[in-house]
Formats: C-alpha cells, structure tokens, sequence
C-alpha cells in the first residue's frame, strides 16, 4: 500500500486533468490506492473560490466517468482530497509562497509528485521556479507528457532544461498507451508462455502490423496538430512504444533498467528510412470530407480553416535489423477520420511448410494472433480447424476469443492514466520513458520529416475510409493485406 504523497498538477483545470487525470484518481480511490491523507493539488490560473472549482470537478467526472461509476456519495468523500490552487507557472507570486507552506506542512521525507500538463515549451520554466522556491526533494518526481517537442533538438532542449533541476530517475516520460491492461498483458503474453516463447521470430512470423486508428478530428488541437501530424503525434512515441514492447529480447529482470535497455536496443536496431527511401517504405495522407455513421463530416482543410500539407495519416515498412527480426516486416499505420477507432497488433504467421491437403478442402490460411488495446481488450489466435457440418474433409479459419475484461466478472475498469499516476507516485518508472529512448526515436524520425520537407504532398483520402490506396499498395507489394478491426473474417 502507498503511503500519503501529494500530486500537484500543473494545467489541473485543463482539458486533460478534467477529462483523464482527476477521474482516474478518482476511481483510484473507489479501489482503495489512494491512501487516506494523499492531497491533489490542480493548479489553475485564477480561483474565486475552492467551491467553484470543486463543482467544475463534479461536473467534469459526471461528463466523463463509465455507467454506473459515479455516485454522490464517493464524490463527497473524493473531494476531500483536491485542494485546488492559482499558480503561474512562469513567474513566482504569492501563491508560489501559499503552495510552499502547504507542501512542507507535511513531513520532509512525503513523496512529491509534479505532474507537468503543460505545454512543453514551459517544462523548463516550472521546473526552474519549482527549484527556486526549493520545493523539489529528494523524494519528488516530475511527471511530463509526450510528445516532447517537435524534432530530436528541440526534445534534447527541454529534456536538458528539465534535467538542470531533477535527476534523469525522478523523470517520468508519460506514454499513457504503455498504462493500458492489454499493452503490459503483452509481455505476460510473450514471457510467459511457452506456446509464444518459441513463435516470436523471423522463423515463423511473415509481418506483424501495429495500427491506432481514430475516427475524431481535429476536435480542439488544431494549433497544436497542425505544427506536429501524425508521424510526430503518434509515430514518435506510441506507435514507436508498442513496436519495442512486440520486437524486445525477454529483459533480464521485471524491472525499469533491464525493460528500458531492450527497448532501447529495438529502437537503435531500426533500420533508417532517408532519401528515396521514404516515398519507398511511407505513405502519409490527409483526408477530405466523407461520411461517417452517415453523417457528412469535413475535410481537414476545412476544419482547420488553412492550407496545409501536415498529415493526418501515415502508414510505414519498417524493419528491425538484428537476428530475431532480419526480413518480417513492420507495418505501423496511424490515422484520423479512419473507419472505426481502434488500437491493435496483428501477428501474421508464416503458412505451413508442407500442405498435405487437397485443394478441394479449402483455403489454408496462416495463423493469425490480433491482440486488442482498445476500444475492447481482448486476444484473439486465429487456427485452421474441420468444418464439423460436413462428413468431407472441409476446413475453415476458426478464432479463440479471450475478452480479457469478462473474466473480470466485469468487475474491471481500465485506466491507463491512473495506472501511470499510482506508478509514479510508488517511484515505479517502468512503464515510463527514458531520455535515451526519447533521443533515439528522433533520431529515426527526424530523417523522414526532413525529405517531407523537401517535396511531395500528401495523398487524399475519404473521411470514413480506411486511408488513402496508396497505404494498401505498400503492403500489396509484398503479397500482404491489413487487417482492419471488423472488416476481417
């Protein structure tokens, strides 16, 4: 069990606090880890009064909580623990003095927790004042939200700006994907079963293809979209996160070092995509007005209100260059205004070496495992199997389904963000991003933004597709199809 610590949460009466963090702690108390005596602190920047901002709150958690997991009478005991405050965080005032004698009216050696929800661009800044008011401890940690800047420099700046105040340990890199059931199941998944232990390489796998599809807009992160687009908003770090967990070496141990120093190792075994090669091994897109449950929605130009070449989609070959994965391709594909909004890795196997069947028997497909992150988690393996309607020899694709929350007694309600926040308020980084990943990714990123620059465009695409044709070219050029959640059989 935790013992009592204080978050302070910089931006708390943001968009991100209202809708995932404050209702994530939330149901943390409904399950009993947040221990009696732990202060939430959002900071805001003007507060009339504690009353107004604890109904904003209440009305945040009615808005955004499941069925059935709100309930007046946890609210009230709930609301005890968030003691809102006005900071700025770019200049020290009064209040800086007021969250001072807060904090330290508590024992010295309470564990801090920072959560920075904030702009990158003012990480430094925060930490800076947070330092001079001598408020970090030994027992602090920052908590920051990826993505981190907009290429490898300007990430290498604010993660320097954060490291001149606290120590690269007490740094939390937060990618919410790596705090959802299913993302860590997969390593349960690969570690602890022998059935997959020996299945997971070039041997026996053809390609594996890791997809986040959304069907939302740009919704209200146009300013900030349009400077990024998909390959920096997604690729850089979730799509990117995801590949490491799928392609890494069994770590030595359980624990942050030995996971982060495989990951690293997949990152710094991913073979460069420069010059010609990325029209080569990329598709990047931007869609136009379609339909969508049979609405009419616009196009991004449209939504935006702009010209602009930024990409709303993008789809690559990737391959990682070691003995485990020498010749499987990795397809990574990312979009807005997609079809249907899901996250999944697909494992295509390899067909059999020797058929010993008929071709009257039917189609021999490969096995095929989908693993599901959302919006439902489940596992599914796919296996060749008789028809048991037909006295012939007649053989179909049948498919296991594990629906990992069932067995639950739907009991179970996941939570990637509060996962991450127990976490690090635990001091536990092992779900959490080092600086050497961060670097490392841009550097594979950054080559590809470079040659965008330098020519093309993007293709168009319908609003309610499944992306541009050029993203099912790629993959026809080796014989290989993508696996879209609902549309497959």
């Amino acid at each position: 069990m935790l013992n009592p610590f204080d978050i302070i949460i910089f931006g708390g009466g943001g968009d991100l606090s209202l809708r995932k963090l404050l209702p994530a702690w939330y149901r943390a108390y409904q399950e009993g880890n947040l221990p009696a005596g732990s202060r939430i602190m959002p900071t805001v920047r003007e507060l009339a009064d504690r009353a107004e901002f604890i109904e904003k709150v209440d009305n945040a958690l009615q808005a955004h909580l499941s069925t059935g997991e709100y309930n007046k009478k946890d609210w009230a005991v709930f609301a005890e623990f968030i003691h809102p405050i006005a900071i700025n965080v770019t200049e020290i005032d009064e209040n800086w003095t007021l969250l001072k004698e807060r904090l330290e009216a508590e024992a010295s050696d309470r564990s801090r927790v920072f959560y920075l929800s904030l702009p990158p661009a003012v990480y430094g800044r925060c930490c800076e004042l947070l330092s001079q008011m001598e408020l970090i401890t030994e027992t602090s940690r920052v908590v920051v939200e990826k993505p981190i800047g907009y290429c490898g420099a300007s990430a290498e700046e604010i993660n320097s700006q954060v490291a001149l105040y606290f120590k690269e340990e007490q740094i939390f890199r937060i990618d919410h994907y790596l705090g959802k059931e299913t993302v860590q199941n997969l390593m349960a998944l690969r570690f602890s079963n022998v059935l997959f232990e020996n299945l997971w390489d070039a041997k026996t796998i053809d390609n594996i293809q890791i997809s986040i599809s959304e069907t939302v807009g740009l919704e209200t992160r146009a300013g900030f979209y349009d400077k990024a687009g998909a390959l920096r908003d997604m690729v850089q770090n979730h799509l990117l996160q995801l590949l490491c967990l799928v392609a890494m070496e069994s770590p030595h141990k359980l624990n942050a070092n030995s996971i982060r120093a495989e990951k690293l190792k997949v990152l710094e075994a991913l073979r460069p995509i420069v010059g010609k090669e990325v029209k080569e091994n990329i598709v990047r897109g931007q869609y136009v007005p379609g339909t969508m449950n049979g609405k009419v929605v616009p196009g991004y130009l449209e939504e935006l209100g702009d010209n602009s070449t930024t990409e709303t989609f993008v789809a690559i070959r990737a391959h990682i260059d070691n003995w485990r994965w020498a010749g499987v391709p990795f397809y990574l594909r990312t979009g807005k205004r997609l079809k249907k909004r899901c996250a999944e890795i697909v494992v295509e196997y390899k067909s059999v070496s020797h058929n010993v069947y008929e071709q009257n028997v039917g189609p021999i497909q490969p096995n095929r495992l989908v693993i599901q992150i959302q919006p439902e988690e489940s596992i599914q393996l796919t296996l060749m199997s008789k028809r048991l309607d037909s006295l012939e020899m007649q053989l179909e694709p049948v498919t296991l389904n594990i629906e990992l929350a069932e067995d639950y007694n739907n009991n179970y309600q996941g939570d990637a963000y509060k996962r991450l926040m127990l976490d690090a308020a635990a001091n536990n980084p092992a779900l959490f991003i080092h600086r050497d990943e961060v670097r490392q990714a841009w550097k594979w990123i950054d080559p590809i933004v470079e040659q965008w620059q330098k020519s093309g465009v993007p293709a168009l695409y319908r609003a309610g597709s499944w992306g541009p044709i050029d993203a099912d070219e790629l993959l026809a050029e080796r014989n290989h199809t993508w696996y879209n959640a609902g549309d497959n059989v």
